[in-house]
């Protein structure tokens, strides 16, 4: 089926308008409680966490409505980080867990994401299969009445478990007495529960992007603006700076000196470690096809291999899943623990990785030379329409051209973005002044194929 609702990471856009709409969340919560308890008599138990933004409270009570409508129950965990959503949905056996975030976007912006009952994102089949049943004239004919009507209350010891989830997940015989740590939670979900997690296990924990007022989600914080963490860390002496997103399942991190260390260089960091461990199956990472070729190469030094995915944290999941693997994520910093968890998740990476400072004695500034970024250069090239790349015939013959001059020392990837028609152009190779030229080529390249398409 052809989605037209669902990207590559739920339903997302600005708030209050289509699709986002109080309107479209409740016909939502109608036909996730459908799917969840078809086949089944049972009544079916929805979580639903979410961020910080303001329009949260709206998308939240109209798809508890549309649940309860189904004479299904809703949990409503309130402000709660995506990855402890996943957890929560799979540890307290509901039916489906639902995330209201737009993660790293603008507060105006909102978005839904689903979980099933075993703490997985869902695939794009059964995303479909939920887009198609929105359309269905057939839903509203569904609902409850009388003593059938749901209800939904709050979870509210949402904070409290997913606390002690995350510490699980470091090493009982380490503590982080001793370590000054500076965290960003870009005033959205973690805001409360990363500094809990962190104070909590002995840490002395210096917060910044921790006061949410509903509208300034991701502004000037977190992940996507470390500089606030790495000026902070430089100021207090800190050990190790974390910088998270607004749903709190991506994290940046910045070392002792304040420099900023990307997922890239931290997969590097983890998977090596993993692989001599003999806790990395089948010796392979998985990331995206973004990641810098010098993961690659300090992956296959360590004995290691990488696999590479679409774009989004969901495929990196769905392929470590496939084939049994424990280990992946993106150069955006969404990093996926397998043994701990079944999405990426800011906070516990923060752990893993604090773990092998402690047991290894070493800053982070030395642990991330592990590995040597090749040099990468992106851009996005903003077209009138869309077209097949294949039609696209000056394009392709300078993305060969690029491909052959480049070799085995970089290398070229152009792909539409999955919301816009914008091109992303990306090429990695030794000398930048080289890249520059190619970029501009393949930008001049794709411009003129759309024209002469008319």
């Amino acid at each position: 089926m052809t989605r037209q609702l669902f990207g590559t990471d739920g339903i997302r856009g600005r708030a209050g308008c289509e699709p986002m709409t109080p309107e479209l969340a409740l016909r939502l919560g109608r036909a996730i409680a459908y799917v969840a308890r078809r086949g089944g008599s049972r009544v079916p138990r929805i979580l639903i966490g979410k961020d910080t933004r303001l329009s949260g409270y709206m998308l939240e009570q109209a798809l508890a409505a549309g649940i309860c409508a189904m004479g299904g129950r809703v949990l409503l965990t309130g402000p709660i980080p995506t990855p402890a959503v996943a957890n929560l949905t799979q540890t307290m056996r509901a039916d489906a867990g639902v995330v209201i975030s737009a993660s790293h976007n603008p507060f105006a912006d909102n978005g839904i994401k689903l979980f099933g009952p075993d703490g997985f994102k869902l695939p794009d089949d059964e995303e479909s299969a939920i887009e198609a049943l929105l359309a269905d004239p057939k839903l509203l004919t569904l609902g409850k009445t009388g003593s059938g009507v749901g209800r939904a209350e709050r979870l509210e010891d949402a904070f409290g478990r997913y606390v002690v989830y995350a510490k699980s997940t470091f090493p009982r015989e380490l503590t982080l007495h001793g370590l000054k740590i500076v965290v960003d939670a870009a005033h959205g979900a973690a805001y409360r529960v990363a500094p809990a997690v962190l104070a909590e296990l002995g840490a002395e924990v210096c917060s910044i992007g921790c006061r949410p007022n509903g509208v300034n989600i991701n502004r000037l914080a977190g992940a996507l603006h470390p500089t606030q963490v790495a000026a902070e860390v430089k100021k207090r002496k800190a050990n190790l700076g974390v910088a998270l997103d607004g749903d709190a399942d991506r994290v940046v991190f910045v070392d002792e000196h304040g420099e900023i260390v990307d997922g890239d260089a931290v997969m590097a960091l983890c998977g090596t470690r993993l692989s001599r461990a003999g806790r990395l199956a089948k010796g392979t990472v998985v990331a995206t096809v973004m990641s810098n070729m010098g993961l690659e190469r300090a992956l296959a030094a360590a004995g290691a291999k990488l696999r590479r995915t679409a774009v989004g944290d969901r495929y990196v999941m769905e392929e470590m899943r496939k084939d049994g693997l424990t280990f992946g994520g993106e150069q955006s910093g969404h990093l996926i623990f397998a043994e701990h968890a079944t999405t990426g998740d800011g906070t516990v990476a923060a752990l893993q990785v604090l773990a092998i400072m402690l047991r290894e004695e070493r800053p982070l500034s030395e642990l991330a030379r592990g590995m040597e970024r090749v040099p990468q250069l992106l851009e996005s090239v903003k077209l009138p329409s869309r077209r097949p790349l294949e039609e696209m015939s000056e394009l392709s013959s300078r993305i060969a051209a690029a491909e052959a001059a480049l070799g085995t020392n970089g290398r070229v990837l152009v792909r539409w973005s999955g919301t816009e028609p914008k091109l992303r152009l990306m090429l990695e190779g030794p000398d930048p002044e080289t890249l520059k030229t190619m970029l501009s080529e393949l930008a001049e390249a794709a411009r003129r194929d759309t024209a002469s398409a008319g």
